[in-house]
């Protein structure tokens, strides 16, 4: 990248193109069986983000940064209006880039894009967060915390094995959610989701956890071509709970937007 990070990447299968984008804390490998499942048909990318992974360390962590990084690699490895799949904070991740590069559709596991709630959640652990003492073991709660209870075991066992909590890559990556207010985390997110009330695009919200009532109005008031579906008591992975089943919904999804 122009700011001297390595981004890693690796190609399975040939096809349609799909890039996928792991969450927070973790790299490519969190994915499991699925990219396998999908290269039988597609041509898959999956991408370790900037302080992940085998991706190098950066002074940036924002989502401009690693959404560029998303899209630098979409060029390098020449693909054409790709499909991107993104969990957690690379839900966040493929949603800035669909909101501002040319690709085919964008699917979002388990991400909010109403961080201002975001806020609420992390402001009481905010202190331990920020102390390296405690830092690693409120990582662990919040992701113990997130897993569901239908996520087995070993999957449970292999991401934690996986999982390299970085304080640095976490705060900077959370660095909007703590040092911004309410009003200007609301902004900043209307801006980066701005371009999709402008051109059409199947993006397809995808939650373990309930969102709740209300973020469906709200995400479809920035993203008037979105769909949202919840998949009750699947847990932050709802995609490694039944990856037979996500995949399914993913080619289900892109045959119906073509």
């Amino acid at each position: 990248m122009a700011d001297g990070t390595e981004i890693a990447w690796t190609r399975l299968g040939s096809g349609p193109p799909v890039v996928m984008v792991h969450g927070i804390t973790e790299n490519s490998s969190s994915w499991g069986a699925i990219p396998g499942l999908l290269a039988a048909d597609f041509e898959v990318i999956t991408v370790d983000l900037r302080g992940h992974g085998h991706s190098g360390t950066a002074d940036d962590y924002g989502l401009s940064a690693m959404a560029g990084d998303i899209a630098a690699v979409i060029i390098e490895a020449g693909l054409s209006r790709p499909h991107l799949v993104g969990h957690s904070l690379g839900g966040a991740v493929v949603s800035a880039v669909g909101a501002s590069f040319p690709v085919g559709s964008v699917v979002n596991v388990d991400q909010q894009l109403r961080l201002a709630e975001f806020k609420a959640q992390l402001e009481p652990v905010e202190a331990m967060l920020r102390d390296p003492d405690a830092f690693p073991g409120v990582i662990g709660f919040l992701f113990d915390a997130l897993a569901g209870d239908m996520l087995n075991d070993s999957e449970k066992a292999r991401l934690d094995g996986l999982r390299r909590p970085d304080q640095e890559v976490v705060l900077g990556a959370w660095q909007l959610i703590f040092e911004s207010s309410i009003e200007e985390i609301d902004s900043t997110v209307d801006a980066v989701l701005a371009e999709y009330k402008n051109l059409p695009m199947p993006y397809l919200a995808l939650f373990g956890n309930d969102p709740g009532p209300t973020y469906g109005p709200w995400l479809s008031a920035r993203i008037p071509d979105m769909e949202l579906e919840v998949w009750p008591d699947h847990g932050h992975y709802p995609h490694l709970v039944d990856p037979s089943r996500f995949v399914a919904r993913l080619r289900s999804f892109w045959t119906a937007n073509g």
